[in-house]
């Protein structure tokens, strides 16, 4: 005879989390008097309020009763019980099945250990990008083989103005054509998927003006997923060489996405770090 283990039910579920997040809060945080409380935590009256809720309602919440919670209502508790995004998340999967809908945040660069990882790829040129393409980190083998991101100003680190304005990237794309046009219809659906429809608009436009091969290809509104594949490149030094390039989500941090570009022969991983190497010796 086997052991069931029980699961419990989604509203038991999400009424257990509310009230252990409730139990961690301290009240004295909130200017809260401290003396008299039966349970560590929020009450569930000031929880409701902080949330501007009924307290009613949201005690019915905690007791596993009333239909399901609005998109609105979680997000405000949420708020009041200062969850974080992984915490907010999951929230929302408990309530209403389903994760919440993005919010974009701009990204204020990454962390020390995550350039670690990038600079331990030595012969596979990786960047970090942004929801709206701007390369916000990367290794040597990108600096020699891509684009020296470090010469540029922040503001031109951008993928999609690399590939509409500058000649040297342009000229060492195999199919310049069917680059673009890929580009494009990944960095839209990034974008929207990141929720940061509104943050690329000053991009479009000013690219628009700039670029009629752009505003074209924007018309069309494609979309395709990055994924994987492979690239192609003309090397003033290496002359071509071919890439296996992948593209990984950032964990906890969708506002990132990593891009590594393996090189799809030894011989060519070799000449990058010969590249590499003879950067660091003129750079020294």
């Amino acid at each position: 005879m086997t052991n069931r283990i029980e699961t419990p039910a989604p509203r038991d579920s999400l009424a257990t989390y509310l009230k252990g997040r409730r139990a961690r809060l301290n009240p004295a945080d909130f200017g809260l008097p401290t003396g008299r409380r039966r349970t560590p935590g929020l009450r569930r009256e000031e929880v409701a309020q902080r949330a501007d809720i009924s307290a009613t309602w949201y005690t019915w919440l905690e007791q596993g009763r009333g239909g399901a919670p609005s998109a609105d209502v979680l997000d405000r508790i949420a708020r009041a019980l200062l969850l974080t995004d992984v915490e907010r998340e999951h929230l929302f999967l408990l309530g209403l099945g389903r994760p919440p809908e993005v919010r974009y945040a701009k990204s204020e660069g990454v962390t020390p250990r995550l350039q670690r990882v990038l600079d331990a790829l030595e012969a596979s040129p990786a960047l970090i990008r942004t929801a709206t393409w701007d390369v916000v980190a990367w290794n040597k083998a990108a600096a020699a083989v891509l684009t020296d991101y470090g010469a540029l100003p922040p503001e031109q680190r951008n993928i999609l103005r690399l590939i509409f304005g500058d000649p040297r990237v342009r000229e060492a794309q195999f199919d310049w054509d069917s680059v673009a046009r890929f580009v494009v219809a990944a960095f839209r659906a990034d974008a929207a998927r990141a929720g940061a429809g509104a943050e690329v608009q000053a991009l479009v436009e000013d690219l628009s003006r700039t670029s009629p091969e752009f505003a074209r290809l924007w018309r069309e509104n494609d979309v395709r997923h990055y994924g994987e594949g492979v690239k192609r490149l003309r090397h003033p030094v290496l002359g071509p060489i071919a890439f296996e390039y992948s593209a990984f989500a950032v964990d906890g941090r969708p506002d990132l996405g990593l891009v590594v570009y393996n090189p799809a022969t030894a011989e060519d991983a070799d000449n990058i770090r010969k590249l590499v190497a003879a950067r660091d010796v003129s750079a020294s």
